[in-house]
């Protein structure tokens, strides 16, 4: 069991990193450029990445710290 959230851990890690932006940018798009339905699942996977990007904003330029 241990090694299976080790697992998706690991997944949501590289999920978000790569796919931060493209939810932030993409998910408005959708709604207001298509015209698309909102869903909740991918309204709190935008949040989720506008809080982790805030959060790359404040340990990069606030406290000017690297990973």
């Amino acid at each position: 069991m241990k090694q299976f959230f080790k697992e998706i851990y690991g997944v949501g890690i590289l999920f978000f990193y790569y796919m931060k932006w493209l939810i932030l940018i993409g998910l408005p798009t959708l709604y207001y450029g298509l015209e698309y339905d909102s869903n909740l699942t991918m309204n709190i996977l935008w949040w989720f990445s506008l809080a982790l990007i805030v959060k790359d904003f404040v340990y990069l330029v606030v406290l000017k710290r690297k990973y």
